[in-house]
Parts: C-alpha cells; structure tokens; sequence
C-alpha cells in the first residue's frame, strides 16, 4: 500500500486540476461581457468524491485487481450458454426463426412508440453490420462511418424534393451514392494503418457534415431539408383499367397517389404508417444480414479476414491488397446508404446535426460490443445501445457517462465482445 500511496496523491491531483477548471468554472453572459462564475455547490463535492474515488482505487488497485479476478467469469457468459458445436448451426437457424416470428408481431403487440424505436434499432443493426464489414472482418479503423449514413439520407431527400422519385427508386441510388463515396474514400487511405486510417477518415466525416452545413442553397444548410415523404407500397389496380398505383399511409394522398384507407375501403389509422415503416426496417434488415452471411463465406470474406489478421502474409499469398480494402470501404459504405435512406424515411426531416462524430462512435461501439465481425453479436449489441439511449433520456447530462461505464465494464468481462465470432478451429491429433 506504502508503495502505491505516491501514485494515488498524483493521481488525485491530477483528477483535480483537470477537473476544477473544466466543470468548476463557467463562462455566462452579462450584457455585451464575459464574466467568469463558480459552479454550484454540489458540483463541486461530485468533483472532490471523484478524486477521492481515483485516490483510493490506486491505492488499493491490487487488493481491487484481486478481487475483480475471483468474480470475473472464466470465459464468455453468453458463450456458454450456447448449445454444443454439433448442434450449433440446427439451433441457429431455430432461434433465427422464432426471433423472425417475434419481430413481425412486435408492432402488432406494441405502440407505436416501441414500434418506432424497434425501427430505430433496425437501422442501427444495418448500420452495424455494414461497418462490421470494415472494422470487424477487413480490421480497418474507420471513424468516419456516419459520412455514408449522411450521404444516403441527403440522397433520399433531395431526390424526392427536386425530382419527385419514390422511395424505392431513391434507395438503390442511396446506396450506390455512399458506396462511391467509400470508393472515392479507400484510395488515399491504401497505405494507411492503425491510428493514422483512423484520422483520416475522421476527417472524411466531418468534411461532409460541414459541406452539408455550407451549401445552403442545395442542402438547406443548418435548417436541413423537412417534408421528406414516408415510403409508399405499389400496388396493382384493376379497375377501371390495369395500372400501379403507390398505396400512401396518409390521411390524404399526394397527387397522383392512392390513400391506403380509401383504396381498401377501411378507417383510417394513423399508426399504421409507423408499423409499415417498420416491417420494410426488417425486410431490409434481414437482407442486409443474408448478403453479409453469403458475402462472408466468399472468397471476399475470406480475403477481408486475412487483411485483417496479417497484411504482409496475406501480400505474401498473391492477394490483391488494394481491392480487398476498396471492397471492404466501398460494400461497407452501401449498407450505410441503405440505412441513411430508411432514417430519412423515418425522421420527416434531416440536418448535418443528425450526422455528428459521435454518431460514428456508437455505431463502431456496437461493433465492438457485440464481437468483432460476428453478425448476431452486432444485432444483439444494436438493440442494446438503442434501448440504453432511449431509456436514459430523462438522465440527459449524464447518457455519455452511463455510456462509457458500460463500455468500461464489458471490456472487462466481455473484452471479445457480447458473442465472439466463431473461427474455425484444427488440433492436430497427440500420438
């Protein structure tokens, strides 16, 4: 303990010196001047109990380390609750069939509330799945995730502003649009690495929210772009003569459209807009895990994978190093394009503020969360991060805390993640 005590006191004071400044003063405004002010007194005894707790931690890290190693599960929880290797895929595809079952019904037996935050969390795991790619299996640091997100939802509703076309015809082109953007953006960064990856495309990030912010008379700048229609579902007419018609879920239809109550002759319902906007979330969502699941076991996967374990080997064994990370940025950034359409869809309105840094940061915390490239970690990890934001809402200041301790205390008892990827493994037979 004597030897530890020295380290604690620098500790501790340092926790107060960066602390007292930062939250323990303030800046406000008197008229046309700046006057310096204290924070309150509470404040300032969380400041003092923060040090505190710093000081004693230190203090006592070993007896801590002691304790925190006979508590700390050997393994992963969740791992262990999975069936055995032979059963494994069979239990799989169960599981995946009974939680199809509970997501259509979940509007049904919901608000729209919950229907809306289940759209929510949909969007996030195509978001996740898509930089899973990047991050997860290709093993590249992008921290400018959020730039395809915004490309896709600007795609979306400055298409359908100036040229009227359909959601449907805007989410290909969405998609196509943020996945020349990720093109575009893995050739400056072919011979980057770690950290210095990771600036660039944090920088590629914030280029495009501030673009988005100047070009007012395109974008509509700070005040973004509203009136974004909700997506329609075609529909064959018969009468009075064969035709498409687009089924709107609106009190009245726009022109040349057909209210969905008036074409089927029922009351109208106004949650049902929220629950259609759902069910094309999951048809999407469910496309999206079907195209990374097939693309995994490509070649590609494959090749994503041993870029990710050992770039010089995987040179060595005549893979091209270039198309695997432009591949990688380039599917990767088109399931960001899906997604940033579909919250186009959801919000009515969008704005450079919907596409900040740290909206980057939560969905690379989901990849992490959930296990580096495993694709049911990633879902589970989704749904999580959404339902911890929106059921902290009433504790506003303090999300970005509660945030972080939770990431603090999964790396220490799950460092691999909620549900790890499951590699295959060979052992040679013992003579």
């Amino acid at each position: 303990m004597r030897k530890n005590l020295p380290f604690a006191l620098f500790t501790a004071v340092i926790t107060l010196v960066l602390s007292l400044p930062i939250l323990g003063l303030k800046l406000t405004h008197e008229g046309t001047k700046l006057v310096l002010e204290g924070a309150t007194q509470s404040t300032y005894v969380y400041i003092f109990l923060a040090a505190a707790a710093v000081f004693l931690s230190q203090l006592f890290r070993e007896q801590l380390n002691a304790a925190k190693a006979a508590v700390k599960p050997k393994g992963n929880i969740l791992a262990k609750l999975m069936p055995p290797e032979e059963k494994r895929d069979m239990a799989g595809k169960i599981f995946f069939v009974v939680l199809l079952i509970a997501a259509v019904l979940i509007p049904f037996n919901t608000g729209r509330i919950w229907s809306d935050i289940a759209t929510l969390a949909l969007i996030y795991v195509i978001l996740g799945l898509g930089l899973n790619i990047v991050v997860g299996l290709a093993g590249l640091l992008d921290l400018g995730y959020v730039a395809f997100y915004a490309v896709g939802a600007y795609s979306y509703a400055l298409l359908s502003q100036y040229f009227g076309w359909s959601f449907w015809v805007c989410l290909p082109i969405g998609a196509l649009l943020a996945a020349t953007f990720g093109f575009l953006l893995g050739f400056p960064v072919l011979r980057l690495r770690g950290d210095y990856l990771a600036i660039v495309t944090l920088g590629f990030g914030e280029i495009i929210r501030i673009l988005l912010n100047n070009l007012t008379s395109l974008t509509g700048g700070p005040n973004g772009i509203g009136g974004i229609p909700k997506p329609t579902i075609p529909m064959l007419q018969f009468d009075p003569e064969f035709s498409i018609v687009n089924l709107e879920f609106s009190r009245r239809a726009a022109e040349g459209n057909v209210a969905f109550h008036e074409f089927f002759g029922v009351p109208y319902d106004s949650s049902l807009k929220v629950v259609v906007l759902y069910l094309i979330a999951l048809v999407l969502a469910l496309v999206t895990i079907f195209i990374v699941r097939r693309l995994i076991r490509m070649p590609v996967g494959r090749a994503w994978e041993a870029l990710r374990e050992d770039e010089i080997a995987c040179r060595s064994l005549g893979l091209n190093r270039t198309a695997i990370k432009l591949s990688a940025f380039t599917i990767g950034a088109a399931f960001a394009g899906f997604a940033g359409s579909l919250y186009g869809a959801r919000q009515g309105h969008i704005s450079p503020e919907s596409f900040i840094f740290f909206e980057s940061v939560i969905i690379l915390a989901i990849v992490v969360l959930g296990g580096m490239g495993s694709q049911i970690g990633v879902m589970v990890a989704a749904v999580l991060v959404v339902l911890l934001q929106e059921l902290s809402r009433e504790f506003d200041e303090y999300r970005l805390l509660a945030f972080g301790m939770v990431m603090v205390l999964m790396m220490i008892w799950c460092p691999q993640g909620l549900i790890p990827m499951k590699r295959p493994h060979l052992q040679l037979k013992q003579e």
